[in-house]
């Protein structure tokens, strides 16, 4: 069911399309992304980097694509999306000074802030809106894609370019126009084949009793600092543990996946492991060890628990990421393994995401969609929608796909936005998408609230739809300028459609935290957005020199996250779903300031009381400084 044409969105929207009329063509999507260029080591910034903000938005369509269904151009990738966002929270910096990590990807400014799109003088509901959003969201860039001018002050489409700079992942070989081969290498350059964990009983721990300062006076026996709680004053919080890395890492170091709570347990992956902690003193509880290297991981687990981890079929340059393993987060113990088939053709260059909604395990990219039972890894069903194939999925309550069609220009993508029963893969029901404006990523699952962009125009819209796949309404941002990060490393062909931070949303608003008014000792706030007019119902400041970026809903609250600078802690803040100011539910201490504030593109997490805090990437110069990196922190009372 799609919205009728004569429907408007409200006015001073930021661009929320409304839908065109139902039998649309399905076009594929513009042109994918190549790997990210070799990054020479940075070094880490004193100051957090720019957040960035969303462009003007586009006018209606303007009637129905034309009925002209064909397939791309020769050399055109027949599906595509932007990539998957920058990683990172925008308040903290990389390694610390003088210490920058080998390979380690910087966090750069987005690709697409604030350039003037063709639409800003147009006629009509939206050609003389504001630009809500402040700009373009942030990205990691691609080989041959624009890069429009940086964020201004005073609004969005003004500045100059910034600067991109790519993960080392991938080097990359053009053989054709928008056309890219991905050829890797690294430490480990061989066809092996993997031997993936076997079902069984969880593998015993491997980190040793000083990989964790549980801050009791004892230290960790590796170093000096000892009780991270003896500069503790009154009022501040906890300092729970903080572990350091015992994983022997590859040259770049590795991703980490996760984090996931699960009881008194808090996991995470990286490189060949899998690992559960004890969430109240960090002591590591299981480990599940792999062959070759973790590729992809759902970003919610099931709810009872469990999660479903991607690796690589073998090592060296021609590993697939096609081999599934279930694993019991509560007990470590292992489950079934099961195989992605392998695509064909230029799509075998495709990276598959994961998503758990149900009992359904769903693994998609660009080639190809799958779901698999998440009881014994039998495949339920794949390719469900014919015409218009998804390429991610967003689990949870509801499992909502991201799907391209085709099109006779691969150049004008079209998209749509589909509700599917977990269980056979069908859509009940399907959104379409206006002309070349592709799904972005989805913020909330229920309600649905989703980001879609449109790539030639640097622009960007965040819609919310009803249970029915009918466009509610069109957040209308105003002269606001927002701040979302969503997280993980460049992804070739593929991206996450969940796990964003700096947006949540409840049954009574969608909130976003804005981009702070400067980069040091700045304020910001998070604005609560009626979901049926999209229009802003409060604000919240965060106070004086601190920012606050919403990590999630709970209890009729909002829970956000006060990120921790060189001379103060972080903190941990919750909004009344009604409004009003923040009140500190943990306020960290400033003794481990620096030690928070440090940690690269952080994940976070906040469950039963506490705060989690972990490095998105490890990475090290040599083997020694390797062993002394800081993984993870957690903080309670």
């Amino acid at each position: 069911m799609t919205q009728p044409p004569s429907q408007q969105p409200p006015q001073g929207g930021f661009g929320a399309p409304q839908d065109p009329p139902s039998g649309a063509p399905q076009p594929p999507a513009g042109q994918p992304p190549a790997g990210p260029p070799p990054a020479a080591p940075p070094q880490a910034p004193q100051t957090p980097p720019p957040p960035q903000g969303a462009p003007q938005t586009p006018p209606p369509p303007q009637g129905p694509p034309p009925q002209t269904p064909g397939t791309p151009p020769a050399g055109a990738l027949g599906v595509g999306v932007p990539p998957p966002q920058a990683g990172g929270y925008p308040q903290q910096p990389g390694q610390a000074p003088g210490q920058p990590g080998y390979g380690y990807p910087q966090q750069v400014p987005g690709p697409y802030a604030q350039q003037p799109g063709p639409y800003a003088q147009q006629p009509g509901p939206y050609g003389q809106q504001p630009g809500p959003y402040g700009g373009y969201p942030a990205q990691p860039q691609y080989p041959g894609a624009p890069t429009p001018p940086g964020s201004g002050k005073g609004g969005f489409l003004k500045g100059k370019p910034a600067v991109l700079i790519g993960a080392a992942v991938a080097a990359l070989l053009v053989v054709g126009a928008g056309t890219y081969f991905v050829v890797s290498g690294g430490d480990d350059a061989k066809d092996d084949k993997p031997s993936v964990a076997k079902s069984g009983d969880a593998p015993k721990p491997s980190a040793p009793d000083d990989a964790v300062d549980r801050g009791d006076g004892e230290g960790t026996g590796r170093e000096a600092d000892d009780d991270l709680n003896a500069g503790r004053q009154d009022g501040e919080a906890k300092v729970l543990f903080l572990t350091k890395n015992d994983v022997d890492l590859p040259r770049g170091g590795a991703d980490v996946y996760g984090l996931w709570t699960v009881g008194d347990t808090v996991a995470k992956g990286m490189y060949r492991e899998v690992a559960g902690y004890s969430a109240a003193d960090g002591k590591k509880k299981w480990s599940v060890p792999f062959d070759t290297e973790l590729c992809a991981a759902p970003v919610r687990t099931s709810d009872d628990g469990k999660i479903v981890i991607a690796v690589k079929d073998s090592l060296g340059e021609k590993a697939k990421c096609n081999k599934l393993q279930l694993i019991d987060l509560k007990t470590g113990k292992k489950g079934w393994t099961a195989d992605i088939p392998k695509s064909t053709g230029f799509f075998s260059f495709s990276d598959f995401t994961l998503a758990i909604s149900g009992n359904t395990l769903t693994a998609a990219g660009t080639g190809a969609s799958y779901g698999f039972s998440m009881a014994d890894g039998k495949k339920l069903w794949d390719k469900p929608s014919d015409g218009c194939k998804p390429y991610a999925f967003a689990g949870g309550p509801e499992l909502i796909a991201a799907a391209s069609c085709k099109t006779s220009d691969y150049k004008v993508p079209q998209q749509q936005v589909q509700s599917v029963d977990p269980a056979t893969g069908k859509p009940t029901w399907t959104y379409n998408t206006p002309k070349g404006w592709e799904v972005n990523k989805v913020y909330s699952v229920s309600p649905l609230v989703v980001s879609i962009t449109h790539r030639e125009d640097k622009k960007w819209s965040v819609i919310v739809l009803d249970d029915n796949g009918k466009l509610r309404s069109q957040i209308d941002g105003g002269g606001d300028e927002y701040d979302v990060r969503c997280g993980g490393s460049f992804v070739v062909f593929g991206q996450n459609l969940e796990g964003c931070t700096g947006v949540a949303a409840d049954a009574s608003a969608f909130y976003m935290s804005t981009k702070p008014t400067k980069l040091t000792r700045g304020t910001n706030e998070v604005v609560a957005f009626d979901l049926n007019t999209g229009k802003a119902k409060w604000r919240s400041k965060a106070g004086p020199e601190r920012t606050m970026t919403v990590l999630t809903t709970d209890g009729g609250k909002v829970i956000a996250y006060m990120p921790a600078s060189w001379d103060r802690g972080g903190a941990v803040a919750a909004i009344e779903a009604s409004g009003g100011d923040p009140k500190v539910l943990l306020q960290h201490p400033t003794s481990t300031a620096k030690i928070e504030n440090n940690f690269y593109s952080p994940k976070m997490a906040y469950a039963d009381g506490r705060f989690f805090i972990a490095s998105g990437r490890v990475s090290a110069r040599n083997d020694d400084e390797e062993m002394e990196t800081k993984t993870m922190m957690a903080f309670g009372n």
